[in-house]
């Protein structure tokens, strides 16, 4: 039996907790707030997040050091504003070798670090090669009631990824690997902005065509500054990329269509996120990826329109009628292209 140490007890760390206790690992799951772990050891609950039984092989721990006690894998499941908190602290405590796995998805405003990044500035044993990230559409809600979900994982030592891939994969949870990490983080991190895109474009009474335009349009956006940083188009038509997208833009899981739904029906921000209660990672990543559009000098209509309705309350019709009067151009100038300049 492999002990693993799952740091985030959200939905998302607590469903991935149940993956890995599926597959008879030992997890310990640790969460900063001690009356969380005491109920979830009482009760095997974590009700304000999932709705489901937390299998026995599972324990919760509010201290860190007794959470990573005799691991052999970290997997980190914190909202990226926590990653360089969290990583401080792991980096204090953790004094052997394990393999460092992330499923966080978002990108660090100003500084524009990806998550891998982060932690490898944060951990003083470990380089950004070594981090493996796992990526793909994955809403917890199913993944703890063990619906059918394939996600990625990636890593430059593509050791690292095949051990975390055997640690998660089981007949519910299909696990591939990618070496294109760069490509997964941001596959993972962007769609979410597109997402909110979609809930606005929901929330405003628009219908299918409009959607399933703004999924299109905005997968090119990612692909576009995705390889303009030197990422793999192809990423970017797998699961963390098209795949991630898909899921996140039309399910009512989705955080990040949920608060998109809400400001397209009128509610300001700084409301949606106290309703929502929970962190929207999107909002975050809209504002690094505006400034990675700038400085990478890469057109990101959709980015920016979300941006404007984020950060400069514009109203988010004439953000669409905006967006529906750009200038003619052809279709076939992004992600084909892209492929067919590549590959040919």
């Amino acid at each position: 039996m492999t002990k693993i140490a799952v740091l985030g007890a959200g939905s998302w760390g607590t469903a991935l907790s149940i993956v890995l206790a599926d597959n008879g690992h030992e997890v310990n799951l640790w969460t900063h707030r001690k009356d969380q772990a005491a109920i979830i050891n009482e009760t095997r609950r974590n009700d304000k997040y999932l709705d489901v039984e937390i299998p026995s092989n599972i324990k919760a721990y509010d201290i860190l050091t007794e959470a990573i006690d005799g691991v052999t894998a970290v997997v980190i499941v914190v909202p990226t504003k926590a990653i360089r908190e969290v990583c401080k602290s792991l980096n204090d405590v953790l004094n052997h070798d394990v393999t460092i796995i992330h499923a966080s998805k978002g990108i660090e405003p100003v500084t524009l670090k990806r998550v891998s990044q982060m932690i490898a500035e944060e951990l003083e044993n470990y380089k950004e090669e070594d981090i493996v990230v796992l990526s793909g559409p994955s809403h917890a809600e199913e993944v703890a009631l063990r619906q059918p979900t394939t996600v990625t994982v990636s890593s430059v030592q593509m050791d690292n990824a095949k051990v975390a891939q055997d640690l998660f994969i089981n007949e519910s949870f299909r696990v591939y690997t990618s070496p294109d990490i760069l490509g997964i983080e941001l596959g993972g991190a962007l769609k979410n902005i597109i997402a909110l895109g979609a809930g606005i474009s929901d929330g405003l009474g628009y219908g299918d065509n409009a959607k399933a335009a703004l999924i299109t349009r905005g997968l090119a956006e990612i692909a576009r500054l995705g390889t303009s940083l030197g990422a793999n188009p192809l990423s970017f038509l797998g699961l963390p990329g098209v795949g991630d997208l898909i899921v996140t833009c039309t399910s009512v899981h989705s955080r990040n269509w949920r608060a998109g739904n809400l400001l397209g029906k009128g509610h300001k921000l700084d409301d949606v996120l106290e309703q929502m209660g929970m962190v929207v990672e999107g909002v975050r990543t809209v504002k690094a990826a505006y400034q990675f559009a700038e400085e990478q000098q890469v057109e990101m209509p959709i980015t920016k329109g979300i941006y404007q309705v984020l950060f400069e309350e514009k109203d988010p019709k004439d953000i669409v009628e905006q967006l529906m009067n750009r200038t003619k151009r052809e279709e076939m100038d992004d992600l084909a292209k892209l492929l067919m300049e590549r590959y040919s």
